[in-house]
């Protein structure tokens, strides 16, 4: 079916909020609101395969590492998976002294009384609970009318009272959140907030955090700001209570919603990292926490190793970050327009290093999150240098990783401005046999045995150093795991992957790793064989090797 043609005719626009003397438009944001990280919770629930007990563990403790205070560790009430983890979380002793766990619970009394018992020994906690209230969930999904949605909250806060004051030992706090709060009427959604308010009576040390979420983003951000502005406004008790952001993205503009929220005067932000979440995804954390930062605001979060966070996060939702994704995509600091490269040369060459950022084409210093300045000026077909990965696709098979092709441009861009010349595609092939395969090696492999028992993998490895032979012994996980075990030098494997060269009996695998040796600049390693096994561990020596050199290079 066409789209139509007067499309107004099945869509109407929403209305506008009656508030002729709005503030927001002149604030800025000028400090950190207090972060809510929905990862384990709104993000989890959203993914084709929902996290396991490890990747759970894993996200919880990268929360922790950038600083995020309060996390939504999952529905507990509702999943027997997520029950088990907020106890894993509690009696395993995972959760920080000053970060407090959240969890969500529906308004019925069934769900939050096992929500309690998930919670038991937790030294602090938030519960969460909501109820919809928007016009279209009254009359098609609930058959409630307002005073119905109302009684529906008061209840569930007078049982989520009684049932805290049978677990003294916690120190609660509490949410509410009326549901589809963008589409609900504001006076509605006030009324319903003050009918809570007038339960758990807050204080302005013991605040109740009034959660608004943009469940459905169904108009633009300056509607949402007008809605926050006008509730902030007519809450009772507005200094007892913390009203918070929890954006979706339907329309493109969760970031912008957010941001205009800040300023119409709320005080914290529900999201997740990359901005994970239902349908199109709720609010980017990083985003919004980065856009703070290039205008001179401590967002309180620490993005210094960004690519770090990334692998954590992709690793556990199983999604990819975009390479277009803001600050964090493998290509957002790099230029392949000639122009823009050479703006960009001319503006670290005049960058004072104490001074105000003014590079060209980049909005923030890219090192501040742990990117290389190498990555930024990269060759491609658009800058006069040659479609390096495209020659090297459809002559050799070799098919790059992203992030290595931007390492290797790096390579050719100093092999063509030594020569002044263009490199032809065997040229290119034979820089990458130099740079990855045949370079200098401080261990070379001479072979490996491997065995797999009850799921874990032994490996033996034989290795030349200086020219002694040594066999090494690890076990893992996987043949790689087991190999970096054995390994006398410290590596973190960043990322594998890997693809077949030709077909038939004469197909060969190649593997492709990058690592980090004791912390360092991730660098990436090549191997090509028969054997796919023998391809990755060739690629990890490749890179290991690579990265030796380049250690001994910068200590002399």
């Amino acid at each position: 079916m066409p789209m139509l043609k007067d499309p107004s005719k099945k869509y109407r626009a929403f209305p506008q909020i009656d508030i002729a003397d709005r503030t927001w438009p002149s604030k800025t944001i000028t400090q950190a609101p207090i972060w809510l990280s929905s990862d384990l919770r709104d993000g989890n629930q959203s993914l084709i395969e929902p996290m396991d007990a490890d990747k759970k563990l894993r996200m919880f403790q990268i929360l922790v590492q950038v600083g995020v205070k309060e996390i939504e560790v999952g529905f507990p009430s509702a999943s027997q998976t997520d029950f088990d983890f907020v106890r894993t979380l509690i009696e395993g002793g995972h959760i920080p002294d000053d970060t407090t766990i959240q969890v969500l619970t529906q308004a019925r009394e069934d769900l939050i009384t096992r929500t309690f018992e998930s919670l038991k020994g937790a030294k602090k906690a938030i519960v969460h609970y909501y109820n919809a209230t928007a016009p279209s969930f009254r009359k098609i999904v609930f058959h409630q009318d307002k005073a119905g949605v109302t009684q529906i909250a008061i209840n569930a806060a007078q049982i989520i009272k009684r049932q805290a004051a049978q677990y003294p030992e916690t120190d609660w706090r509490f949410e509410y959140s009326p549901e589809v709060f963008s589409s609900t009427e504001t006076p509605f959604a006030v009324e319903v907030c003050n009918a809570v308010i007038g339960v758990f009576q807050p204080t302005p040390q013991q605040k109740l955090i009034l959660n608004l979420p943009a469940t459905i983003e169904a108009a633009t951000p300056n509607v949402y700001a007008d809605q926050i502005e006008w509730f902030g406004r007519h809450i009772d008790r507005r200094d007892s209570v913390l009203i918070s952001l929890h954006t979706h993205n339907d329309r493109g503009t969760g970031v912008a919603a957010t941001e205009l929220g800040l300023m119409a005067g709320a005080d914290r932000v529900e999201g997740c990292l990359f901005g994970n979440g239902e349908r199109t995804g709720n609010v980017d954390l990083v985003t919004v926490a980065l856009n703070m930062y290039t205008q001179g605001v401590d967002p309180q979060l620490d993005f210094s190793d960004i690519d770090g966070v990334r692998k954590v996060v992709e690793e556990c939702n199983q999604l990819p970050v975009h390479p277009r994704h803001p600050y964090v995509g493998d290509l957002v600091h790099t230029a392949f327009s000639g122009s823009h490269q050479d703006a960009i040369r001319k503006g670290f060459a005049q960058q004072d290093p104490d001074g105000i950022w003014e590079v060209p084409y980049l909005p923030i210093d890219p090192a501040d999150i742990g990117r290389s300045y190498e990555a930024v000026i990269r060759v491609n077909s658009q800058s006069g240098k040659g479609g390096i990965t495209y020659l090297l696709e459809q002559e050799y098979g070799i098919s790059l990783p992203r992030r290595m092709q931007i390492e290797f441009s790096q390579v050719v861009q100093r092999e063509t401005d030594r020569h002044g010349l263009e490199m032809s595609a065997r040229q290119i092939y034979d820089l990458l046999v130099e740079e990855y395969l045949q370079g200098p090696a401080t261990y070379s492999l001479k072979g490996h045995r491997l065995q797999e028992e009850n799921g874990v993998t032994s490996v033996e490895v034989e290795i030349e150093q200086g020219g002694a032979v040594q066999q090494l012994r690890g076990t893992g996980n996987g043949p790689l795991e087991a190999l970096v075990a054995a390994l006398p030098v410290a590596v973190e494997v960043m990322d594998y992957s890997e693809h077949a060269i030709g077909a038939g009996s004469n197909a060969k695998a190649a593997a492709y790793l990058e690592l980090r040796v004791d912390g360092g600049r991730p660098l990436h390693g090549v191997g090509i064989d028969a054997n796919l096994t023998t391809a990755s561990f060739r690629a990890l020596f490749s890179a290991l090797n690579r990265a030796l050199r380049q250690s001994e290079a910068q200590a002399a």
